[in-house]
């Protein structure tokens, strides 16, 4: 196997530990409170935005404009991120 298909399956295996996390936290307490959708918006974003990092990784040579691109796209994850949870900007989408 060569480097770029061990990333794609590390990309993978971290989503799906990623998504365990509030899947165990349901079992525990009931503050966590999470449905299907939930979950699938959750695992879209966290796939996509690996995937994006991945193609990043392959098509850009530069170190500075992969750690450029990479950081700009984890920082959509995490308003989009934010926005969904707890509603940061106000838009229709908030979870509140």
């Amino acid at each position: 196997m060569n480097i770029k298909s061990i990333r794609l399956i590390g990309i993978f295996l971290s989503v799906g530990v990623l998504l365990l996390i509030p899947f165990i936290a349901m079992k525990f307490t009931s503050e966590v409170n999470w449905n299907w959708f939930d979950f699938a918006v959750a695992g879209t974003l966290l796939l996509g935005t690996g995937l994006i990092c991945e193609f990043v990784l392959r098509r850009f040579k530069s170190v500075g404009q992969r750690v450029v691109i990479c950081g700009a796209v984890l920082l959509g994850l995490f308003v989009v991120g934010a926005e969904l949870a707890v509603g940061i900007i106000g838009t229709p989408l908030a979870g509140n």
